[in-house]
């Protein structure tokens, strides 16, 4: 049981998924504990920024108190009579409500009982502060009925941005929610009951759900009362004209009529400004006045109960993890089914626009999902496969380049990391039964120079021998598997199968050239032994042809690249049959399942059906005599 766990857990691409889920993970609590909950704010400013804007509100007109206004009147706040004169004009233009944003709790200057008159109007709304601080709390104007005050109260969001609005606190309405009442009043729109759930306000067509601490990317949000998320207009919210010129008389009635008519201080020198999602794109001002962000909650709650806009929600917190590892996963996928790193680059970034995009478009219809996360996860989810896979292929291409790199061409070496993927699976070369040529080479009278030779001399020359061999056998595309003392195991046609005749041929024709070859090669070396005293060596070669099965033997402490089938065992009895019958420094023996592919353009020797030790069946035999570069006639051939 145990070791059956094992396998499956050395299975690379368990391995990898369960990475790449332990990471996503990771970034699932992240995201929960509230990591990332900065940059999603910000991702969330950018889209408000970047959706198209709609045009200002035609149902609004801002009264804005600016500081040429202050310095006319030469008053910090304009004065109670100040103010009754304004609401005396604008209700003379039948306006449908108007919202006064300034305290009136203490008379300011002259003209109190005027302005209370004013005030008792039916479509005024006056504001108050509820705060949580009982010595920042500010009551109402005196005399005013409950429905005609609301708080003017505004949630700000750790970063210092208004992103959401409190419209409800206990038993207090909110400034523009009692300002969205009057207004809609006319319209025969009430506020109601949710029948989906008690307590929850239903105005129009619109369910004014609240959110959550964790609604969206808000994961340690003060979500306290009934708040949602404000959902921006435009960066101009509606009409805006000075005091001055409505105490001129210079604002058209019909921008007063029938419409919602905001009064408050837009004057720098007031401080009642806040940072908004448009704010890091603004160059001059870069806060909204309290009177307009009111002004974008009175339009948000109009549109949501006329069914023009909708009201910004977000999925549950459940649903959002879901979102949040599908991209992750998704990506994991892609990079573990990629090979290449380009291609998965441009893949990634798709992917990455994609999530991106989606959280736009979603924003557009009113939706808040998280984009950074599913980025985040995105990357963490394709990245750490793809560290995994540059990590195993770096120990394949170690593993590969010890098994074969060493003993190679440079050519079959590119062509094996070429082919990686398809022949190293799980840390090892996988077993495949191919069509290759068997190459066996021994030394006759090695035993006697060993014997004159100290241990390190023997070493050196037994090193420039084989490094002199391996260099044919490697300009004729061989891999070495083993030397064995003396003795060399070439193979030809490993470890890309060979699946064509003319490939099988090609393999054949190199192992033959590499005999032809290493003799040449002996040859030279003789001569330079002679110089230093060394009699001349002898070598036998025998070459085979047949089906081999080759891939990886032994465990990851110990690999070697094994070759294993009976044509491997015909070829290192080749080498060793009839030593007596041996005139040449170079004797090469082939088989008949060699010859076969060599046409004539070789020079053979037959000698016959031969017995080979361990071999049941005899072997029909062939001695290279030369390489031929045209035909050769049947004639060159000479059989004893």
């Amino acid at each position: 049981m145990r070791r059956s766990l094992n396998q499956l857990l050395d299975k690379p691409l368990l391995k990898a998924s369960l990475l790449s889920l332990s990471i996503i993970g990771g970034i699932l609590l992240m995201e929960q504990k509230g990591v990332l909950e900065p940059l999603e704010l910000r991702a969330y400013d950018l889209m408000v920024r970047l959706r198209p804007g709609q045009e200002p509100d035609s149902r609004l007109l801002v009264v804005g108190v600016t500081e040429t206004d202050l310095r006319r009147l030469n008053v910090a706040t304009p004065s109670d009579r100040t103010l009754a004169e304004a609401l005396s004009i604008l209700q003379a233009s039948q306006p449908r409500a108007i919202g006064l944003d300034f305290y009136r709790d203490l008379p300011q200057g002259t003209g109190q009982p005027a302005l209370i008159q004013q005030l008792q109007a039916k479509n005024v709304v006056a504001i108050h502060r509820i705060s949580n601080i009982a010595d920042e709390q500010i009551p109402p104007p005196p005399g005013m009925a409950p429905e005609q005050i609301g708080f003017n109260d505004i949630s700000i969001d750790r970063d210092g941005v208004v992103r959401r609005t409190l419209i409800f606190a206990q038993e207090d309405t909110s400034f523009a929610m009692q300002l969205a009442f009057t207004y809609l009043e006319k319209d025969g729109v009430m506020a109601e009951e949710s029948p989906e759930e008690a307590g929850i306000l239903k105005l129009g067509q619109s369910t004014f759900w609240p959110i959550e601490s964790t609604s969206g990317a808000y994961r340690t949000a003060d979500t306290r009362g009934h708040q949602i998320l404000l959902n921006y207009r435009n960066l101009q919210v509606g009409r805006r004209v000075t005091l001055s010129q409505l105490l001129d008389r210079q604002v058209p009635a019909d921008w007063i009529r029938n419409k919602i008519i905001l009064i408050g201080n837009v004057a720098t020198s007031s401080k009642d400004f806040f940072y908004t999602p448009y704010s890091p794109g603004q160059t001059n001002e870069h806060q909204m006045s309290g009177v307009e962000v009111h002004g974008q909650v009175i339009s948000q709650l109009l549109d949501a109960a006329t069914g023009k806009r909708p009201l910004i929600w977000a999925l549950s917190n459940h649903t959002e993890r879901v979102w949040i590892a599908i991209w992750g996963i998704l990506s994991a996928i892609i990079a573990w089914r990629m090979r290449r790193i380009f291609p998965w680059a441009i893949v990634q970034a798709s992917l990455l626009a994609a999530s991106s995009s989606l959280g736009f478009v979603a924003l557009m219809q009113g939706l808040w999902v998280p984009v950074v996360a599913p980025m985040v996860s995105a990357i963490a989810g394709g990245g750490c496969v793809i560290a995994y896979r540059a990590q195993m292929l770096q120990r394949q291409n170690r593993m590969a380049m010890t098994l074969l790199g060493q003993n190679t061409s440079p050519k079959v070496a590119q062509t094996l990391w070429e082919n990686r993927h398809d022949l190293i699976q799980s840390g090892h070369l996988t077993g495949q039964q191919v069509m290759a040529t068997m190459l066996f080479s021994d030394l006759r009278g090695f035993s006697g120079i060993s014997e004159n030779l100290t241990p390190p001399d023997l070493m050196r020359w037994l090193n420039e021998y084989l490094s002199t061999m391996t260099a044919a056998i490697h300009h004729h595309q061989g891999v070495v598997n083993k030397f064995m003392g003396d003795g060399i195991f070439a193979v030809f046609g490993v470890p890309i199968a060979r699946t064509t005749p003319e490939e099988i041929a090609a393999d054949a024709e190199d192992a033959v050239n590499c005999a032809i070859e290493m003799a040449e090669r002996l040859e030279k070396l003789n001569q330079e032994w002679g110089e230093r005293g060394f009699g001349p060596i002898q070598m036998r070669v025998g070459i085979c042809t047949g089906t081999v099965v080759v891939g990886t033997l032994g465990n990851r402490e110990h690999l070697e690249y094994g070759v294993i089938g009976d044509a491997v065992n015909t070829a290192s009895r080749l080498e060793s049959c009839e030593k007596h019958r041996q005139s040449d420094p170079c004797r090469i023996l082939i088989s008949e399942s060699t010859q076969q592919y060599l046409g004539k353009k070789f020079a053979l020797e037959a000698w016959g059906m031969l017995g080979l030790a361990g071999k049941q069946q005899q072997v029909s035999v062939y001695r290279v005599i030369n390489h031929q570069p045209t035909v050769v006639n049947a004639e060159a051939i000479s059989i004893p």
